[in-house]
């Protein structure tokens, strides 16, 4: 499968070696193991708006997972360097959305696609609107940004 021509923009890609550690019995990455490169990939995100998320947390708002989506179209094997594309794809009232593709190293091959969704919440875990900051931040992450190994 070739990249999505409709990604979000702007988004920002990482790049992840993966270790033995990530694989399975097959010698493969083991699926949960995508979470934590989505997470990763996140941060970046964030990071490249300026902020990062415990800066995020100090103003009170919390970004917990509410959804996963995690889609496997190809393997990832022990030392494959992959790359992470990573967007927010969707603000809601209380919430947004990221979405990801995983690509090989040369990017010509989709590995993964998926989705986080994520309350917004306060600190005690009720729900509160997405700050209009939050927002605006994020319109500065630099688009099409490779942030290395």
């Amino acid at each position: 499968m070739s990249l999505q021509d409709n990604f979000p923009t702007p988004h920002i890609w990482i790049g992840h070696r993966i270790a033995y550690g990530e694989t399975d019995a097959m010698g493969i990455v083991y699926y949960a193991e995508y979470l934590q490169i989505f997470e990763r990939a996140r941060d970046a995100y964030i990071r490249e708006s300026g902020f990062s998320y415990n800066e995020v947390e100090a103003r009170g708002i919390y970004l917990p997972v509410r959804e996963v989506q995690c889609r496997y179209r190809s393997p990832a094997r022990f030392d494959d360097v992959v790359h992470c594309r990573v967007a927010i794809s969707e603000w809601g009232r209380a919430s947004l959305t990221f979405l990801y593709e995983i690509t090989n190293e040369s990017r010509d091959l989709v590995l993964v696609t998926g989705m986080t969704q994520h309350a917004s919440t306060s600190p005690e875990g009720r729900p509160v609107r997405m700050p209009d900051w939050l927002k605006a931040i994020t319109e500065g992450v630099p688009h099409g940004k490779f942030v290395p190994l």
